[in-house]
This record gives C-alpha cells, sequence and structure tokens, in this order.
C-alpha cells in the first residue's frame, strides 16, 4: 500500500549554480494551470493505485514559496482535497528558501496543516552563498525562522552543503556551529556533486571550478558527523541527523525501498511495481493531462534482481542498516546467501559488519558509500 506522496513544484525565481533539479524561471510560466493540472493528476494517480491513507506528503522543487499567497493556498488547497491524510498524524513538508516566506504565507501554509519545513541554507558565509549562486543571506535564515517559529512551526529542517568551491575546513566548521546553534531538531548536509547541465559543471569543464581536494572533503564529513553527535543529533542516514522522533519520515520511504507517487512535472514514482517518470517541460507535462492523460514519459517495471539490489544501496545509507528479516520476508531468500560475495569482501576490507539481524556500513563505510553501493550492482542473475 502506497503511504508517500512527492509533489515537484519546479518554478524558481533564481536558479543556483549547483541545481541540476527539474526547475524553470518563475517568470511567464502558466503557474495557475500548471497547479491544476497538479491537482488533476493527484485525482488520476489514485484512481490508478488507491491507498487507504498517506503517512507522509512533501512538496520539493524548484522552490515551492515561490508560489504568491493565491497559488500557495490553492496547492495547500488542493492537496488536502485529493490526498488522503490526516494532518495531525501524517508528516507534511515544504521545502523552502530562507527571505521567500512571509508571514502570510508561512500563516497559510500552518493553517493547511502543514508541520515540517525544509530551508535550503546551505552556508552562513554570506559570500560563499553568492559564489553559488544563492540569493539569501545569513541573516534572512535567522530572520526566516524565528519567523516561522512564531508562526507555530517546531518541526524545522536546514541544508547544508559542504566541499564547496573554495569552501575551508574553518568556513565549514564555522557554518556547522552557528547551524546547530538554532537548536533545529533536524539537520541535513550533503558533499557538493557537480552535476552535467548546471553553471558549476560549465565552470568546471573551462578549469574555472576551486573545489576542495577530496581529502578535505572526507575530513568535512568527519567533522560533520563529530560535531552533530556531540550535540545529540543522531545520524540516522549518511547525510542525515536528527534528535530522537524527529527523522524525516518521507525520506524513510525512499531508503525503505516502497512505493510512493510521484506528482508534478519532472517528478519521479515509484508505483504498480514501476518507477515512473514524469514529463519534466512544463508544457509537455500540461499537455496530456489536458486530455485526462497521465503525463509519463517514461516507466520502468522493476524486476525481482533489481528490487534486491535496490533494497541493499538504498537501505545500506541507513545507520540502522538492511535488516536480514525484512529481507527474507520481502523476497523470499536470504540476503547471505544472494548477496555472499559484496557481504564477505565488504566485511573483509572493514567496510561493511553484520550485527544484530542488520547489514550495516561501518564508519569507514560511510566514507567510501558508493563504492560499497555498486558492489551489489550486477551481482544476481537476472534471467
Amino acid at each position: 500500500m502506497i503511504k508517500s506522496a512527492y509533489l515537484h513544484i519546479p518554478f524558481c525565481e533564481h536558479i543556483c549554480h549547483y541545481c541540476d533539479f527539474n526547475k524553470v524561471f518563475l517568470q511567464g510560466q502558466p503557474v495557475d494551470e500548471y497547479l491544476q493540472m497538479m491537482k488533476r493528476e493527484m485525482v488520476m494517480q489514485l484512481s490508478k493505485y488507491p491507498t487507504a491513507g498517506l503517512d507522509t506528503v512533501f512538496v520539493g522543487g524548484g522552490t515551492p514559496t515561490s508560489l504568491d499567497e493565491k497559488q500557495l493556498a490553492f496547492l495547500c488547497e488542493a492537496i488536502n482535497e485529493t490526498l488522503p491524510f490526516d494532518p495531525k498524524k501524517a508528516e507534511y513538508t515544504f521545502e523552502a528558501n530562507p527571505g521567500d516566506l512571509s508571514r502570510e504565507k508561512l500563516k497559510i501554509l500552518y493553517d493547511s496543516g502543514v508541520n515540517r519545513l525544509s530551508f535550503g541554507v546551505q552556508s552562513f558565509n554570506d559570500e560563499l552563498l553568492k559564489r553559488i549562486g544563492r540569493t539569501h543571506r545569513a541573516s534572512e535564515v535567522y530572520e526566516t525562522i524565528h519567523l516561522a517559529q512564531e508562526v507555530g512551526f517546531t518541526n524545522i529542517s536546514i541544508d547544508l552543503i559542504y566541499g564547496l568551491p573554495g569552501q575551508t575546513m574553518e568556513d565549514f566548521k564555522d557554518t556547522l556551529d552557528k547551524a546547530i546553534a538554532l537548536q533545529l531538531p533536524h539537520y541535513s548536509s550533503y558533499s557538493l556533486i557537480v552535476e552535467p547541465k548546471t553553471v558549476f559543471y560549465n565552470q568546471m569543464r573551462r578549469g574555472k571550478l576551486n573545489l576542495p581536494p577530496q581529502e578535505l572533503e572526507a575530513s568535512m564529513y568527519e567533522r560533520l558527523m563529530e560535531e552533530m553527535e556531540k550535540h545529540g543529533l543522531h545520524q540516522y542516514e549518511i547525510s542525515n541527523f536528527a534528535r530522537a522522533g524527529f527523522e524525516s519520515r518521507h525520506n524513510l520511504t525512499y531508503w525503505d525501498n516502497v512505493e510512493y507517487y510521484g506528482i508534478g512535472a519532472g517528478a519521479h514514482g515509484y508505483t504498480g511495481g514501476k518507477r515512473v517518470a514524469n514529463h519534466g517541460p512544463v508544457k509537455k507535462y500540461i499537455t496530456p493531462l489536458l486530455s485526462n492523460e497521465l503525463p509519463v514519459l517514461e516507466e520502468h517495471p522493476v524486476p525481482l534482481h533489481e528490487r534486491m539490489e535496490e533494497e541493499m544501496f538504498l537501505g545500506l545509507r541507513k545507520t540502522q542498516g538492511v535488516s536480514l528479516e525484512i529481507f527474507k520476508n520481502k523476497f523470499f531468500v536470504e540476503m547471505t546467501d544472494i548477496f555472499r560475495k559484496p557481504l564477505e569482501e565488504g566485511s573483509a576490507k572493514g567496510l561493511l559488519k553484520v550485527e544484530g539481524g542488520f547489514v550495516r556500513l561501518t564508519e569507514r563505510g560511510k566514507l567510501l558509500g558508493n563504492e560499497v553501493f555498486q558492489t551489489f550492482l550486477g551481482v544476481i542473475d537476472s534471467d
């Protein structure tokens, strides 16, 4: 039974230098029509793949809070009218940028049952923010979070990025100190990945991107883990830290490898045993929906061997790891039989450990996660 829904708002007032998500400049876009078609897609997906109720709803982007107050109110109303969930029990998240949210917009979200906010902060260094194409400044982080708390939000998360161009260990430590001093219940922190079709990618190809060496990036990650643990923020996934009870239930949907709706332009979903991707360009997304057709660009039925591989490389992102019992209940085989070779090799290299009924990454394994994940691919005969 599907328990989660992701909704994508592709509009931005400014495009950041590192972002490769599906996004377009807000100006001149058919925003109102897009939101109406999103509501139509919700109805159609629920009709095709019914659910008794959702545990998590996540609205991401793009920048969902770039919508004006009327549009934001329409979107929230459409979600509440269409998706079956109880805001008092479900986790209902909106992504936001510091500086984007007025008291009025925050009140619309709060009154609509949104109970979690995720802010893209990235750094507390104004020069660095400018360099990576962010339009907010550190002062706006404090102002927006304070305003959100005044309105009534208590479950607030912020994202940070390390390994940024020209970033030093001292700078990252300063950002960590300032972030942790906010005493929020949840933090995400990711290393910069330079993706194709981004400003940073073009700069890198021209030799104009001054990235920290890999050793420094690894040291930043180790410092991140140390500081979060020191301040009572438990690492429950490679890049995510939370006080007890504030783990992102929505993101755990992905790492637990269970199905979810993907709604909106460029959204990805996992429904009916298929990985589904919607059309990315706004007009290509809208056109099929006008004819009451789902805006699917591609579907990939996930065969058994891929589902088992995904169970491993997604589940190993969690510090808890992958449950031997759950694996057997899902696939009717022992994980240690199917993946004997990568498990033995990972353990021998000190990257994996099996304990308490779970397979998990070691501390060293967390630093080399992608290397470990790849060892579980192509192991099973797909015939």
